[in-house]
């Protein structure tokens, strides 16, 4: 054995690169640790708990800075102080301790000080949410100069500002919370058993710890003058915007320093710059308004909701304490927001919410005629079709669902739907439907049904027929959902992130399958073909078109708007993305979040009406109702926030190839906890009828009994110029279909296109089509005029590479994805899609023949893509650098050498960075040839843009 003790420090450092403890799989260089002798003498030894808010040493440091002199031996230890995946990696110096994941359990890393470096936690997200600190070399002593403070005095006596006489002796107090508050013990009576204070001296203050958390109050102390130019202080407790320490300026009672705690238990010194305020006098003041009552059933009281305090003192220079919380390593949470309401009846429920002005609620039905609603759609006659889910959330066994569809009809025009029938019932775990093409398509883990419908006795003509199986079903409330017809004619729907599905015909092999996870995807009703339209996101329980014929969908806990592209994959809740290669996703558009706070998505429900809500969103509707509703929702989309209450409302603004989206007023609030609305459409009048899963639990469980079993409503907004109307287009003759094209209400617009798709197209119905795309002067006609031909297969390739020289970005777009629905392009095509790559001067065309590529044969891509590639335009498009980069990944494994050629004349540097790293993972001969040369080339003409891909491949080899 090497003995380490007789080596100089130069050649320790590399022999002791770390030491792992803990599981996960090594590294090569994780493998070199095993060399590491156990008896090895550590000089610095840190030890230090690991959550999601960061870093914490037993002091209640929050990532504290750890120190240590050049040479020394360190180890770092962490301890998961939750059951969730964290681990600590060197950013420098590029070690990595193994992963955790249980609730106490641990790993470390041990190296050799030689520079100042970052630790941080490589998990996705988690450097980002806090999760980092900085490790430093200094010289000598590592403790730092400890400076000894004085206590203010008063009329020639120290005040009682550390409680050492046991007494609240020059102190005035109201409310509850400071009647009995000085604890001499640690831990004391009203902290958790392993809740060290850690306290000097003989008492410390608490308005309530985590016992009497409920109680409030205000503590004062007498005015004093401030004599120093530094204090401090000793706090903790929680970390809430109404528990904290405040200086305040006796003569102006202005407050000119506040600290909280930090959510933990450990006193730890705060610093207060008080120069400004010389001679002047202050006073301290303690406020516990925070009572930590949830008014949520299913959510804990936050026993955090209490101060600590102890120890004020001056200093005449800044004192240095390696404990001391820093205001910005505190994460505060905002203040409650109030819940008005739960529990109410149907009428009571409307009554009780907020709307805009000239816009009206009305109870349209509620509990007993409809019970636990989970999803709606709205037939071509105005009426509603709604699942009732008794089945959630566990899947009954085959053949003894309960769940069943109605049917709702509003026969006078007073809001209220009178008329009721019962379609059919015995279904199991439906979370989506959708009617058109003669029939009823229902999401029903793991099939997608299809049910024949009898339009003259509206039952059904025939059994349920499985047209896919396979959908997963490991967590039920991100199953398949919310079906919608796109204006392309496939069926359209979403699917969560921690279920997965392996989607195919019944009886299908593996290989005939395809797998999601996360994302949106599409069926064809006729050609029974079944896509993924693009992956990633969180649980998408919402998905719209704009008037563009362009996808949105809302999800939850990461950011909650995504515009969908055809072979997009986009931020992932959990999880990878099932192409190991695609290396970064495309992120949200939304310049908000709708909660408030720095301590994530989940910390922020019910704490940010201000912002929205919170993180957890359902349903989806960009407002195309017509012109009776005020300009300023067209086009706008629609989500429900459901810890919120609220109907948030989100503008669409386009942005390069793509949108931003950006938070409008919040549409309404419905002031009741226990309201769930699941998703909203607008009818043939403009109004909007919305489903209700009143549920006193907001959050999904695999428990049924904590869901209530006998509740539901349907609303309807309407606007004072909203006119009820009664129609059935099922009537209509094909041009009256073909003339609804061109209604103002968007209802009668898709509604007609799914009845000529079903009935087929013919002669005179393309001819009037074509006759709208070509002289209506309003884009968005010509559009519905195009989306209408497809559908009923009225046009042919000639015409749409007519479209491709249109004078309108959003026409030749369309005809790009259109010649592309097959997979396969004539050579013609292929020679207009190559010159438009060159010449297009629009982003959002390149975006769609970008797009349509990922469709075509690799082989097929070259050209387009080289041509692409070299848009310095696009280099800070929001999609277009990544999508460029998924069409082109597929081409290295073809013709590497070729591959980097284009990437080496990309203006979008991460084709050529990605280029290299897919060449590196093909771990041939020939690739490490060809990376070498490539560096060798680079090196050859030295430059600062040359020097991170050489930095690059040089590590790509090493790991060869």
């Amino acid at each position: 054995m090497i003995n380490l003790h007789s080596l100089p420090r130069t050649y320790i450092f590399p022999i002791l690169l770390f030491v792992l403890v803990g599981c996960g799989t090594k590294s090569k260089k994780e493998a070199a640790a095993d060399t590491v002798p156990e008896t090895t003498t550590v000089d610095r030894d840190y030890h230090l708990e690991a959550t999601m808010l960061g870093y914490f040493a037993k002091d209640g440091t929050r990532n504290p800075t750890l120190r240590a002199n050049k040479g020394d031996r360190v180890n770092i230890t962490i301890t998961n102080g939750e059951t969730m995946t964290h681990d600590i990696a060197m950013e420098k110096l590029g070690i990595k301790s193994g992963t955790l994941l249980e609730k106490g359990s641990s790993t470390s890393i041990s190296f050799i000080a030689q520079y100042s470096d970052t630790y941080f936690c490589t998990v996705p997200g988690h450097r980002a949410a806090g999760m980092v600190g900085k490790f430093e070399v200094v010289e000598g002593d590592i403790s730092g100069n400890i400076i000894t403070g004085v206590v203010p005095i008063k009329n020639g006596k120290p005040l009682n500002l550390g409680f050492e006489g046991g007494s609240l002796q020059d102190w005035k107090a109201t409310g509850d919370a400071f009647k009995s508050p000085l604890y001499n013990k640690d831990p004391s009576p009203v902290h958790e058993a392993d809740a060290l204070i850690s306290f000097d001296g003989d008492y410390f203050l608490s308005s309530g710890g985590n016992t009497n958390y409920k109680l409030t109050g205000t503590l004062s102390s007498v005015p004093f003058k401030v004599t120093h130019p530094y204090a401090s202080f000793k706090v903790s407790g929680g970390a809430l915007a109404d528990t904290r320490v405040e200086l305040v300026l006796n003569k102006t009672q202005e407050v000119i320093f506040s600290s909280t705690g930090q959510g933990r238990a450990t006193l730890q010194p705060v610093i207060a710059d008080l120069s400004p305020y010389l001679k002047q006098e202050i006073y301290i003041r303690i406020i516990d308004h925070e009572t930590g009552i949830s008014q949520i059933p299913y959510i804990k009281d936050d026993k955090w909701a209490h101060i600590n305090f102890d120890d004020f003192r001056f200093y005449p220079t800044r004192p240095y304490f390696p404990n001391e919380l820093n205001q910005s390593d505190i994460i505060v949470l905002p203040p409650l927001d109030p819940i008005l309401n739960s529990g109410l009846s149907g009428l009571e429920a409307a009554k009780a919410m907020t709307l805009p002005k000239d816009f009206t609620i009305t109870l349209a039905a509620s509990e007993p005629e409809v019970v636990r609603p989970i999803s709606f759609t709205i037939d071509p006659k105005g009426r509603l079709w709604v699942v009732e889910g008794h089945t959630y959330p566990t899947p009954a066994p085959e053949g003894l669902g309960k769940d069943r569809i109605l049917i709702f009809e509003d026969t006078n025009g007073d809001g209220r739907l009178d008329k009721r029938k019962v379609f059919t019932e015995g279904l199991n775990l439906v979370s989506g439907i959708e009617v058109g093409m003669g029939g009823v398509w229902l999401g029903a883990a793991p099939y997608l049904l299809y049910i024949p419908i009898d339009a003259d006795k509206d039952k059904p003509s025939g059994p349920p027929q499985k047209l896919l199986d396979g959908w997963g079903l490991d967590d039920t409330h991100e199953v398949l959902n919310n079906l919608r017809w796109g204006p392309d004619g496939w069926l359209y729907g979403v699917q969560g992130v921690f279920t997965h599905s392996n989607v195919g015909k019944p009886g299908a092999t593996d290989k005939q399958r395809t797998k999601i996870n996360a994302g949106v995807w599409r069926y064809h009703p006729t050609r029974h073909k079944f896509e993924v339209f693009a992956e990633g996101s969180s649980n998408p329980w919402g998905i719209d078109f704009n008037d563009y014929g362009h996808p949105f969908i809302t999800v939850c806990v990461i950011p909650h708007l995504y515009h969908v592209i055809q072979g997009a994959r986009y931020q992932r809740q959990a999880g990878n993305h099932f192409n190991p290669y695609t290396y970064d996703d495309i992120k949200t558009i939304g310049d908000h979040v709708h909660w408030l706070g720095d301590r994530g998505p989940h910390a922020g429900n019910f704490r940010s009406a201000a912002a929205g809500g919170g993180h957890a969103h359902a349903g989806a509707m960009i407002y195309l109702g017509g012109n009776t509703w005020p300009k300023k929702y067209h086009n706008t989309i629609f989500m429900n926030n459901i810890n919120g209450s609220k109907l948030n409302n989100d503008q669409l603004t386009r942005s390069g190839s793509g949108y931003v989206g950006s938070h409008n007023q919040d549409f309404l609030a419905m002031n009741d906890s226990w309201s769930q609305w699941l998703n909203f459409k607008y009818d043939p009048s403009g109004s909007v009828f919305a489903i209700d899963w009143y549920d006193q639990n907001q959050c999904h469980s695999s428990n049924p009994d904590v869901h209530d079993k006998t509740l539901g409503r349907i609303f309807k907004i309407s606007h004072k110029n909203d006119q009820w109307v009664q129609v059935d287009l099922t009537q209509a003759s094909d041009l009256e279909l073909v003339n609804y094209q061109l209604h103002p209400n968007e209802f009668y617009v898709r509604q007609a296109r799914t009845i000529l798709q079903e009935r087929g197209g013919n002669f005179e119905v393309h001819t009037a089509l074509k006759d709208i795309l070509a002289t209506n002067p309003d884009i968005t006609r010509k559009l519905r005029a195009l989306w209408t031909l497809h559908v009923t297969q009225g046009l042919n390739e000639k015409e749409l590479n007519d479209l491709l020289g249109h004078n309108n970005e959003n026409l030749r777009s369309w005809a790009i994805q259109l010649l592309c629905e097959d997979k396969t392009i004539s050579s013609t095509t292929l020679e207009k899609f190559v010159n438009m790559a060159k010449t297009d001067p629009s982003p959002l065309v390149r975006l769609y023949l970008a797009s349509g590529m990922l469709r075509l044969s690799p082989i097929d891509r070259w050209d387009v893509l080289e041509a692409l590639v070299q848009k310095s335009e696009d280099l800070a498009d929001h999609n277009l650098p990544l999508m460029l980069w998924y069409a082109t990944e597929p081409l290295i494994p073809l013709d590497p050498e070729r591959s980097l050629e284009l990437a080496e004349k990309a203006q979008i540097p991460n084709i050529l960075t990605y280029t290299l790293q897919r060449i590196a993972a093909l771990k041939t001969v020939a690739s490490k040839k060809l990376l070498q040369k490539f560096s060798d080339q680079l090196q050859a003409r030295p430059s600062e843009e040359n020097k991170p891909q050489i930095a690059l491949i040089e590590t790509l080899l090493s790991e060869q």
